[in-house]
């Protein structure tokens, strides 16, 4: 793509955002009047599907003026509108001067020069104490896992998924209060990110002594060998007979490469699991990789909603509000700027639920409906926070899932399966 890059002059900041420098195009748009004391509401949506489809008609002069524009507008440290437009802007940046690995790269680099375990643990449970984005799937996983590993002596839990064990503490809880013989739980791990294969190290011995608490006879292994999800072998999991097994997926097949997920299922059905839990969130940026149009509406639409949850979440001036909008901005890079080969373990192809209940029964998985004890639990869950969040339930013939909505928004999904017979 032509893109007159001496109109862009992109600098790189200490946070990892791009500044850019460009000199304003002679061409007109009916967007000006939003340049004028920042325009109606909801501007930035405007503009930014405006420049994504001169982009994908390669009308560089249109695409040049927009881009200007929206770099006068934009702010990471503004409203939701601007802050929308800095991120998506940076994205459409990378996109039109083919940067996109090397921007991506980057800002992964600022990310991991801050980060550590302390810093990412109370990242988690600030997140967690302000929404239920992430509680929503460990009730809902948890109330589904033990109830269908009731009365069983020996469970093996086997943790796919990026919530960093921060769902398993209330499970031993109920697990050491049960009526009868407390059983033995044997907890995998599976780590394929560095982040999380360092995080391990910390967690382990956490683990393993609130369990020791909690009176739960316990074994904790971690799988860290692993460059992405699908080297994951059965062998590897070393399932023992008599062991009642169950699978936790959480945020993490997301990362899986998509031309891999249908044999990551089929190993988890190889394991013969008494349930397999799904969680994930509702946006698609997998069958639509394709059309960059398509595909930057669905990434703008999701992310328009995540945004305007942590503002109303969040104080102004959280840092942890910060660093969740940082950590969108590389994920909106990774989605419209990159290939899929950036990462391997870093796919950031999600799909929506229908899709995912798709590849499960195509692998020999039924779905199983959520109980009323735990959407209960869930309705229970969504008082403790701010008004807006709701529990959206499937149709009475259907029973895939339930939804976490945002504003009747559905953002994220949590489903239960069990193998077929």
């Amino acid at each position: 793509m032509d893109t007159n890059s001496k109109f862009l002059n992109p600098r790189i900041n200490n946070g990892g955002l791009v500044h850019i420098d460009m000199q304003p195009s002679t061409t007109t748009s009916s967007s000006d009047s939003a340049a004028e004391g920042g325009g109606e509401a909801k501007w930035a949506s405007k503009l930014l599907r405006e420049c994504a489809a001169a982009m994908s008609e390669k009308d560089s002069a249109k695409m040049h003026h927009l881009l200007w524009m929206l770099n006068e507008l934009a702010s990471p440290y503004g409203d939701t509108d601007q802050k929308i437009a800095a991120y998506f802007l940076q994205a459409l940046f990378c996109k039109a001067t083919d940067s996109g690995r090397r921007c991506y790269k980057t800002l992964v680099s600022v990310a991991e020069r801050s980060h550590s375990f302390d810093s990412a643990r109370k990242l988690i449970l600030k997140f967690q104490e302000v929404s239920p984005w992430t509680t929503f799937g460990h009730v809902a996983s948890n109330g589904a896992t033990l109830e269908a590993l009731e009365g069983e002596s020996n469970l093996h839990i086997i943790d796919i998924s990026s919530t960093l064990c921060t769902q398993w503490p209330t499970l031993l809880e109920a697990l050491a209060t049960r009526t009868d013989d407390t059983p033995h739980l044997r907890l995998t791990v599976v780590a394929t990110t560095a982040a999380a294969k360092s995080a391990m190290k910390e967690i382990s011995p956490r683990m393993e002594k609130f369990a020791r608490l909690m009176g739960v006879p316990f074994e904790f292994i971690v799988i860290a060998d692993l460059n992405r999800l699908g080297e994951l072998t059965k062998d590897a999991l070393s399932i023992r007979e008599g062991e009642a097994v169950a699978v936790n997926c959480i945020g993490a097949l997301k990362h899986a490469d998509v031309d891999e997920r249908r044999s990551v299922i089929e190993m988890m059905k190889s394991l013969n699991p008494k349930v397999v839990t799904m969680v994930e969130e509702e946006a698609n940026f997998s069958s639509n990789r394709n059309d960059f149009v398509e595909c930057f509406e669905e990434c703008l639409r999701f992310h328009t909603i995540y945004f305007d949850m942590l503002e109303e979440s969040f104080a102004a001036t959280s840092n942890e509000k910060l660093m969740l909008e940082r950590e969108c901005l590389r994920n909106i890079v990774r989605v419209l700027a990159c290939d899929d080969k950036v990462e391997e373990h870093d796919s950031e192809r999600r799909e929506k639920g229908r899709q995912w209940s798709e590849r499960l029964r195509e692998a020999g998985f039924s779905a199983v409906a959520h109980s009323e004890d735990v959407v209960d639990d869930v309705r229970a869950l969504l008082k403790r926070y701010r008004a807006g969040w709701s529990l959206v339930l499937p149709a009475e013939d259907d029973q895939t899932g339930i939804f976490l909505a945002w504003k009747d928004e559905p953002v994220v999904w949590a489903s239960v399966w069990k193998p077929s017979k």
